[in-house]
């Protein structure tokens, strides 16, 4: 009787290391991403010429997104675990290489088919380029280069996925870094002197997949799982895959076509909108990225074992402590990137080909998302609400709700709002989201608010007083960012940042804030 509680509690503890693993791997692989992003405005700018690189680079991410960490991570490692708890080891090889071999053939095929028919690619995501043959030309030409990106990362995937199941976490946590370590590179090196920028930019893309799918190869080969690939369709695991993706792929790409649609009517719109939803976008995926991933990697696995143990009462507890973390953090975090959305920019991005304007018409767009940034954040612990329960359908029909808002909104706004316009429809369409995925918890008593809400309330608010009144006397200081030394935008920002986390504790403590109040 006394080893299942031990035991319980050893694996718990094994996947919140887990779980603190992956989120300072993310949050390193986020931080350098803002580097590399910074490396390409400052080299490329907000240029037609720097709109077609972003798309050429979206095209492949849009296919990653929805094949390789989307459908198929979904429904290989299930398989892939069964057989590795339920079989011999040389029937998970036999699959491995089946696997391998059928995903590396489809793969190939499409890489082919995607790298001839470039230019129509192009004209299905960007439209609006077929007013500009130069640029519509440049596009197809750097997706040739970007696109078999999709064949190493997927196989890269297929690696992780393996490496996960037998524990092995921090590798697969790492890889995505090489890709942002490659592009610095590529940029900074090699580009920054080069006559066609774009095209060398789109080789380190290309270099990245390579290298990202090599990096995991030794780790698999100590495994003993790196079996000759074989191409067999028929092989029962295969077969299993191929039907779980299907609901799978259905459910990732409702997000997926949000982002597509966006870059759709970005391509109509000013030249370097598509840019400056690109900048604004990668800074708003910092604190979702580290945080909201943080959180929603710990409480997946404390919310399944309650369910399966019938314990509700630990369930809910667990999903409304993630929601008052999340209430917590994202709160002062939205209003810093609203504030602070121009030093933000300017200080990240702002040098090189990259124009005042440019940094201005980011900004707009970064406030915009902003607004949304809690309810994308309280997507990340109300999904899991419903996964732990093994209820996929009712996230995906939330989803398509959300989808279809958020294209009816782009629609209505983009046309008097521009690229603004599009950012706030997607803040918009994510507190829909949200607000249904909670009304479901609600309904069905998986969700309540506790006691600990009215001291969280109210602490809460006293720190958010304190951190609004200091950012507003900081823009009345009429500070012009833009003019400034990279050298100074750094410091004053740094201090800005330092000081706003601090007003906001010092504020929260005044009513009472205790770091105590952060746990279960």
């Amino acid at each position: 009787m006394r080893r299942e509680p031990k035991s319980i509690k050893n694996a718990s503890s094994a996947l919140l290391r887990s779980g603190v693993i992956v989120s300072i791997c993310t949050f390193l692989s986020r931080i350098l991403g803002l580097v590399r992003d910074a490396s390409l405005a400052f080299v490329l700018g907000a240029s037609g010429s720097a709109d077609a690189f972003y798309v050429a680079f979206k095209i492949p991410n849009f296919f990653r997104r929805l094949f390789a960490e989307g459908a198929f991570s979904q429904a290989f490692v299930p398989v892939l675990s069964n057989y590795k708890v339920n079989r011999e080891y040389e029937e998970v090889r036999a699959l491995v290489a089946a696997v391998t071999g059928s995903l590396g053939l489809i793969l190939l095929l499409m890489t082919v088919l995607f790298m001839l028919g470039a230019p129509w690619i192009i004209q299905v995501f960007a439209p609006g380029f077929s007013d500009n043959a130069a640029q519509m030309e440049l596009g197809a030409e750097l997706l040739a280069i970007t696109f078999p990106y999709l064949m190493f990362i997927s196989l890269t995937a297929l690696a992780g996925g393996i490496l996960n199941s037998y524990g092995e976490y921090a590798v697969p946590a790492i890889t995505p870094i090489f890709l942002n370590l490659s592009l610095i590179i590529a940029t900074l090196f090699f580009a920054i002197e080069a006559h066609d920028k774009e095209e060398v930019v789109a080789w380190g893309v290309f270099a990245a997949g390579i290298i990202q799918l090599l990096f995991q190869m030794p780790f698999l080969a100590k495994l003993k799982l790196l079996p000759m690939p074989t191409v067999n369709f028929f092989h029962p695991g295969v077969k299993k895959i191929l039907t779980l993706m299907l609901p799978a792929l259905f459910g990732v790409s409702v997000s997926q076509i949000n982002l597509l649609l966006d870059t759709v009517l970005a391509s109509f719109l000013k030249t370097g909108s598509i840019t400056w939803l690109y900048l604004s976008d990668r800074l708003y995926e910092l604190p979702l990225g580290v945080f909201a991933i943080a959180i929603s990697t710990v409480i997946l696995p404390s919310l399944s074992r309650s369910f399966s143990s019938g314990e509700a009462g630990k369930f809910v507890k667990t999903l409304d402590w993630g929601v008052r973390i999340i209430f917590f953090i994202a709160l002062p975090s939205s209003i810093a990137l609203f504030f602070l959305a121009e030093p933000l920019i300017a200080t990240i991005f702002y040098r090189g080909e990259l124009t005042e304007n440019d940094v201005f018409m980011a900004a707009q767009s970064l406030q915009a998302y902003s607004l949304g940034l809690l309810f994308m954040m309280l997507i990340k612990v109300f999904a899991p609400g419903y996964y732990a329960r093994q209820d996929t359908k009712t996230p995906v029909r939330i989803g398509i709700i959300a989808m279809v808002a958020n294209m009816i909104l782009n629609v209505l706004l983009v046309g008097s709002m521009g690229h603004v316009g599009l950012a706030l429809a997607t803040s918009v369409s994510s507190a829909l989201n949200a607000f249904l995925l909670w009304r479901g918890l609600h309904l069905q008593g998986h969700h309540k608010f506790s006691i600990e809400w009215r001291k969280m309330l109210r602490v809460t608010c006293s720190g958010l007083f304190v951190l609004i009144a200091c950012l507003v006397w900081l823009n009345q200081q009429g500070i012009a960012w833009t003019l400034l030394s990279d050298i100074e935008r750094i410091m004053y920002l740094f201090i800005v940042v330092v000081g706003g986390v601090a007003a906001y504790i010092i504020g929260a403590g005044l009513l009472g804030f205790r770091l105590k109040m952060l746990r279960v």
